[in-house]
């Protein structure tokens, strides 16, 4: 007897955005499991936003398909939307009204009663550590204490699936840590995040997963690992320094024109250069250079920086 596979807490099937003659959003194709942080990365106009608010029933897309659990967004959009927690780009708070006001006015919207209603908010604001700020007006607060407060609305009625657009933005780096934290454990309770950011780095640190999205399209998806790998080839960055500049000269000279070395950078007592091949080559090449008399004081790989790698997929796609 087979065991049947679990329904995916989020489905878009060939989604596609037009703005007039702009596609936005082209074919864009995904599935994120329940309790998964999938991170959705891409520069400014590469349809992030539109995407999410496609998501969020908040507009139609020209055509695709969406499903939360199981749900059609078409279909059960009431029911999609009891499921579902959206927090848009720098969303602004109602200025002349209490923090526990602003959530108050949200949970009664979902239909908490009175006596849960307080109890939740509680919980909330000591979710995003705002607990010491519950009496504070809104326009009182910072850029950053904003985006905890819309970050704990959206938590008031225990969304199972989160959509955040750039949920760090205006954040300090305390606060980034604090909202990692809060992503972690939600997803450890079975709640399935969806975030975007145009900053790579920021989303490897805190999700399970990470697509890259350029131009519209989902050009690679897979885990933080997964997606330097793919994109890293069989290239690594190598920096060396050695103990004397006269050394220096002499490893530029020898590694130049050597097979599977490229793009070599030589500078006094540092090197660096592309190198073709596994650990095996890196190895096999640090014992010539110490055999050909050099003093390697340090011989490393580089990673590219995730910045690094969203500049090269953008680059590429571009062609």
């Amino acid at each position: 007897m087979s065991i049947p596979l679990p329904t995916p807490a989020l489905q878009i099937k060939e989604l596609r955005v037009d703005y007039g003659n702009l596609v936005a959003v082209d074919d864009l194709s995904l599935e994120i499991a329940p309790g998964e942080i999938y991170g959705l990365v891409g520069p400014n106009g590469a349809g992030k936003t539109s995407t999410f608010r496609v998501l969020a029933t908040l507009m139609k897309p020209t055509y695709g398909e969406v499903s939360f659990c199981g749900l059609d967004i078409d279909e059960k959009t009431a029911e999609v939307r009891r499921i579902l927690g959206y927090m848009p780009d720098l969303a602004p708070a109602p200025s002349d009204i209490r923090v526990w006001e602003f959530l108050d006015l949200f949970a009664a919207a979902y239909g908490l009663r009175s006596a849960e209603r307080k109890s939740r908010i509680e919980e909330c604001l000591n979710a995003v550590e705002l607990t010491d700020k519950r009496d504070t007006i809104c326009k009182t607060l910072s850029r950053g204490m904003t985006q905890r407060l819309v970050l704990a609305k959206t938590l008031i009625h225990r969304p199972r699936v989160m959509i955040l657009d750039e949920p760090a933005s205006g954040m300090d780096p305390m606060s980034r840590i604090a909202l990692r934290q809060t992503l972690r454990s939600l997803a450890r309770d079975g709640t399935t995040i969806l975030a975007s950011s145009h900053i790579l780095s920021e989303l490897a640190e805190m999700c399970t997963s990470l697509g890259i999205l350029v131009k519209g399209k989902l050009v690679i998806s897979g885990t933080a690992a997964e997606v330097r790998q793919k994109l890293g080839g069989g290239t690594r960055v190598i920096e060396i320094t050695v103990l004397e500049e006269a050394h220096g000269e002499r490893a530029a000279s020898f590694l130049t024109g050597l097979p599977g070395v490229a793009a070599l950078k030589w500078e006094k007592l540092h090197i660096r250069f592309d190198l073709a091949g596994d650990e095996r080559e890196q190895a096999a090449l640090l014992t010539r250079l110490v055999q050909e008399g050099i003093a390697v004081r340090r011989f490393e790989e580089r990673q590219a920086s995730f910045e690094e790698i969203l500049i090269q997929v953008s680059q590429e796609a571009g062609k």
